[in-house]
């Protein structure tokens, strides 16, 4: 007699949606194993507060990055969400489903059925969008998606869009729908003001259900194999062993860290990697910690001339009055991550989607937010979202206490060096039309006399920090890729029973932030693994430039194309 049907570790942007799927069903048992703790608390719900979980180690697992040769050997944070909601819990709250040619090339690297028109249906499913439902978007799923305040607060919101359009890039009325190209409002995971993780919006209504148990401060050591099956988890709480079993399947929902050390623990990854940890190869299995993707950002900062921005917000009074306006309210500056204004562009001619994205600030400061200088800013987190450059997890032993080494190899690809100087020349260009020119003051970071490509790569390697979307690590892929962890139905190759899903399964890592697609990955899985027919795939069109081969931007009269439309003039 097993203890489960469906075994899930790790309670984040994943975990949390399986487990409420697969309990829908009365007649299956579901166990959620979660290292961390309880997610109630004002700085994890207030989304203003947004940097505060990140940096507490009570919900983050403080990864960090080897030295990164690409980075004159700088060691990056790599932080991972612990505790209910997982990363979903500390991360920015973006809402970014990525462009449809992004899904798209996960079935084109052998992720058979991982398309664009096959996944809209679940990220519909997943989503109420304040606006309604509509082709793209869904307005009765879990999960709250908004646009923060609207941009009602601050004139820089719309200042930034304008100058996009002048610099001759298109608008979007909705980034996430028919249209991820160009400039315009940015979206949230906001519920009524308070942030939308995936344990508010798919766990906290179902917790109570009998078939369903949640079992928090739970460090899961080691996957339980008979023979080339998976038969539970074993895991230690307050400092004992224990063992779970499970009937139908071992989910690992862990991350993009943990889940490929989970496994390499388990003795299942590249031999030469267990080998050099001392643990024996259960099934060797080359691509488990390889294929490590993630994005990289800068603060592009200037002083403004008005004295408009949130720097004026950030004394202790401003701060207990949004606070207090929170707390009362749900409203106010309190209520959103302040990022309400974007941009999505694509760095040269010849590409065919945005590969560059804008996250626009009304304040210049720093991610734990305090202010980067005196006075009144603005800025830009900026940077290329398609890196060629490719890293590793790796355990350095079996202790589940111990980190695994994790090394992104960040700037290591000459691709990824010139996508850069590309980008800091966008940028200037854009941050220079005139719908800026009331606001805009001196360039504080990178600085003007910052022109030439060894004075940008020299800055770069210096400045970039981690956007926090490390991915890629667990692939699915066809049956002759040596790299792929897992079939397209999420099951690891040659171990029955035992399926990773969360956002380690991406061939390749998506154009925005990471929340979005794992969550719709979450949702689609949870049909392949409880054998429910998946949903109809969608015939919603999606823009492409027409003269994307010819031109950087858009310059000529478009025209629609579908999603699945090589779109080439």
């Amino acid at each position: 007699m097993r203890d489960c049907d469906y075994l899930i570790v790790g309670a984040g942007s994943a975990g949390c949606v399986l487990a409420a799927r697969l309990s829908e069903d009365p007649d299956a048992n579901v166990i959620l194993l979660e290292a961390g703790g309880s997610d109630r608390s004002i700085i994890v719900q207030m989304p203003s507060a947004l940097s505060m979980p990140m940096n507490t180690r009570r919900f983050n697992w403080g990864f960090q990055s080897e030295a990164e040769p690409g980075l004159d050997g700088r060691v990056l944070d790599c932080p991972r969400g612990l505790g209910l909601g997982g990363s979903s819990s500390i991360n920015g709250m973006v809402y970014v489903r990525g462009h449809a040619e992004d899904i798209n090339q996960w079935e084109s690297d052998g992720a058979a059925g991982w398309n664009y028109a096959s996944c809209l249906p679940y990220y519909q499913r997943a989503e109420t969008w304040y606006r309604g439902a509509d082709q793209y978007r869904g307005a009765n799923g879990p999960l709250s998606v908004c646009a923060g305040n609207d941009m009602k607060l601050n004139p820089l919101y719309r200042a930034f869009i304008d100058a996009g359009i002048e610099a001759g890039y298109p608008a979007t009325e909705d980034y996430n729908g028919y249209q991820q190209e160009g400039f315009g409002q940015m979206h949230m995971t906001v519920d009524n003001g308070r942030r939308a993780s995936t344990s508010h919006a798919y766990l906290r209504p179902i917790r109570q259900r009998k078939n369903l148990r949640v079992i928090s401060g739970t460090l899961a050591t080691k996957v339980l194999l008979e023979g080339d099956r998976a038969i539970g988890i074993a895991y230690e709480k307050d400092g004992n062993v224990f063992e779970v079993y499970a009937r139908a399947e071992v989910i690992l929902s862990a991350g993009s860290i943990a889940s490929p050390a989970l496994l390499q623990r388990s003795g299942i990854g590249p031999a030469r990697v267990l080998e050099a940890a001392r643990i024996p190869v259960a099934h060797s299995l080359e691509g488990v910690g390889q294929n490590l993707q993630d994005h990289l950002e800068v603060y592009f900062q200037h002083r403004c001339l008005e004295p408009i921005s949130l720097n004026s917000r950030l004394g202790m009074f401003s701060k207990g009055m949004i606070g207090l306006q929170w707390l009362l309210f749900k409203s106010g500056l309190g209520a959103t991550n302040h990022f309400e204004s974007c941009g999505f562009i694509r760095s040269s001619a010849g590409v065919k989607s945005p590969d560059i994205q804008y996250h626009f600030l009304p304040g210049a400061m720093r991610y734990d937010g305090r202010a980067a200088f005196d006075g009144h800013g603005f800025q830009v987190h900026v940077g290329p979202n398609k890196p060629a450059s490719r890293g590793s997890v790796s355990v350095r032993s079996d202790d589940a206490f111990r980190h695994p080494r994790v090394l992104f190899n960040y700037l290591t690809a000459e691709k990824d060096i010139s996508d850069w100087r590309a980008c800091i020349h966008l940028t200037r260009e854009i941050l220079g039309q005139p719908a800026m020119d009331r606001f805009r003051g001196e360039e504080i970071a990178p600085g003007s006399a910052l022109q030439t490509d060894d004075e940008i790569d020299a800055w770069v390697r210096q400045n970039v920090e981690s956007a926090y979307h490390p991915s890629c690590t667990c692939k699915m892929g066809a049956d002759d890729d040596p790299g792929a962890v897992l079939d397209s139905s999420c099951r690891v190759r040659g171990i029955a029973q035992l399926r990773v899903v969360d956002s380690s399964i991406f061939p390749t890592i998506t154009n925005g932030n990471l929340n979005a697609p794992t969550i719709m990955a979450a949702e689609r899985a949870a049909d392949l693994i409880a054998g429910t027919p998946t949903l109809p795939p969608s015939e919603a069109p999606v823009w492409i430039d027409s003269v994307w081969q010819q031109s950087q931007r858009a310059g000529q009269p478009r025209r629609e194309i579908s999603s699945d439309s090589d779109s080439a003039p």
